[in-house]
């Protein structure tokens, strides 16, 4: 496995930590603030997971498709990913 790739699965066991001690906070009725808290820190998790996977798109696939001429693909896709992230 790739050093990028083990640090996506290292990042995903984290993320899915949080998510099960969001999930325990709510089902054991702790304080809303506490519990947003544990929702932001899962977000910025998440964002955290996203950068990664961006940056390996970028180094491998982009350049890749960009050599083989499929610059629309390109384009299309980061524009995807840009509005989804600004909706």
């Amino acid at each position: 496995m790739s050093y990028e790739k083990q640090r996506a699965s290292h990042r995903i066991k984290i993320i899915q930590g949080q998510m099960k001690k969001i999930e325990q906070m709510i089902t054991d009725n702790r304080y809303c603030v506490d519990v947003m808290v544990q929702s932001l820190a899962a977000q910025k998790s998440l964002e955290s997971l996203n950068r990664l996977l961006l940056a390996g798109h970028l180094k491998t696939c982009v350049i890749s498709q960009i050599k083989e001429g499929k610059n629309d693909k390109v384009v299309k896709e980061l524009l995807q990913l840009y509005h989804l992230e600004h909706k």
